[in-house]
């Protein structure tokens, strides 16, 4: 690009209209006050709002605010991480059951320090966040743990009601824009999921506007699915700070739908595409009728404890 081109002025339709009200500012203290951290807010989520205010969904970030890695595209500060707080899945837990959420998605700092990546306090939190709140489905969001599937058993054996694991750009990208990961390995990690649990939904998530080809888009569908992956999420990169790769291009709104269209018509069960989508966008819709039936179960019974009507809930 020329000098000009190299600070792309954002479109019209990347302009987001901050709504802040009482639930927020509610769910923000309770983080607050747990000391807890959400990629939400140091990702910089531009749907955080909507996520946090009206679908009552949030991704807690566990293992610390410190990540192992440096990846180019990311916000999350990188360097010598923390001791582990091994209280943490009891305060996510108690978090999601009194923010009273119906979708809580896990993920975290990249923790090569750990010999098991984390999967343990992984596992634990799953485990927590179901023994205090039977009605919200549990998604979760990993490093590639370095290719180590006996740590992936751990974390699977908490029974998460999704498995995401974001590949992030096309293969030929991959070197610059993630630090320490691989594609290939990364597709891997994704087919031992579906062999350890076939009935799980496995998801990854791309992100466009990198330099990458519609070409290498397709092929990165291609590669998903033949790997078993369920779930597809698109969405534009936005640059971080001025340390951070820049934007090559931005999708225009009717782009990223011809995209969804393509991912559909492949084969993925679901897939979100738009220049805010991002990995955790509107996940509640994507559980499968398992998760689906054990959460208006619970919701049903409490419906009868509380006397109220299931048709007023939002699943």
């Amino acid at each position: 690009m020329s000098k000009k081109e190299e600070h792309l002025r954002k479109p019209e339709w990347l302009k987001i209209n901050i709504k802040t009200n009482k639930s927020y500012n509610k769910l923000k203290r309770i983080m607050r006050e747990r000391g807890l951290h959400t990629v939400c807010e140091e990702a910089r989520c531009p749907n955080i709002h909507e996520c946090w205010s009206e679908r009552k969904t949030a991704t807690f970030m566990i293992l610390g605010d410190t990540c192992t890695r440096g990846c180019r595209f990311c916000a999350v500060k990188t360097g010598l991480p923390n001791e582990l707080d091994r209280q943490e899945p009891e305060k996510v837990a108690e978090s999601v059951e009194l923010m009273d959420l119906k979708h809580a998605v896990v993920t975290a700092v990249a923790r090569d320090d750990l010999s098991d990546g984390g999967a343990f306090i992984f596992a634990e939190t799953v485990k927590a966040i179901h023994r205090r709140s039977p009605g919200a489905t549990v998604e979760v969001l990993p490093s590639d743990m370095a290719g180590d599937y006996d740590s992936l058993h751990t974390l699977m054996d908490a029974g998460p009601d999704i498995f995401n694991h974001n590949i992030e750009t096309v293969r030929r990208l991959t070197p610059r824009v993630r630090s320490k990961a691989t594609y290939d390995r990364s597709l891997e990690l994704l087919r031992r999921v579906k062999e350890i649990a076939p009935n799980t939904p496995t998801k990854s998530s791309l992100m466009v506007g990198l330099g990458e080809t519609k070409e290498e888009i397709v092929q990165a569908m291609d590669d998903l699915l033949a790997h078993n992956v369920d779930i597809m999420t698109i969405g534009q990169y936005l640059q971080p700070t001025k340390k951070h790769l820049k934007v090559e291009r931005y999708y225009h709104p009717d782009e990223f739908e011809e995209l969804r269209q393509i991912a559909l018509e492949k084969g993925f069960k679901h897939c979100q595409a738009g220049p805010l989508v991002r990995s955790s966008y509107h996940a509640d819709e994507q559980v499968n009728e398992t998760s689906l039936q054990r959460r208006i179960k619970y919701m049903k019974g409490y419906e009868e404890s509380n006397e109220e009507k299931l048709d007023t809930m939002n699943f």
